[in-house]
């Protein structure tokens, strides 16, 4: 049983900083990719970005490019999120994602469906 758990989330001021955290835990473990997925209320859960470590391509979200900054450990379980000058439109629960089969390659890394594991999310509420 593998478990994806966030943490890093909280009320933050607009134009602060956050750091996300994710790791895998239970039997040994490693990804093709992982990535962080984001929820506001009342609106569908949307891709923020990815990372593939085959070659370390990273992918981003239009709105969080420039801001946010995704990487990882050796490990390939452990996926980061940093995200700077944040604003109130990013308030959302903040899931990390990983996918360990492949499904999410090619065009597909911004595709929920591609990933088989979850975290619990973790929320990120940006005052204005």
């Amino acid at each position: 049983q593998v478990q994806l758990v966030e943490s890093g989330g909280r009320l933050v001021q607009t134009g602060g900083s956050l750091r996300l955290s994710c790791a895998a835990s239970g039997r040994t473990f490693s990804s093709y990719a992982m990535g962080w997925f984001r929820q506001a209320p009342g609106k569908e859960r949307e891709f923020v970005a990815a990372i593939r470590w085959s070659a370390g391509n990273t992918y981003y979200l239009d709105s969080v490019k420039g801001r946010f900054t995704i990487s990882g450990g050796n490990a390939k379980n452990t996926v980061y999120l940093q995200m700077n000058s944040l604003k109130p439109e990013d308030t959302a629960v903040y899931y990390c994602a990983a996918d360990s089969a492949g499904y999410s390659a090619g065009r597909y890394y911004y595709a929920a469906e591609k990933y088989g594991y979850w975290g619990q999310g973790t929320q990120v509420t940006v005052s204005s």
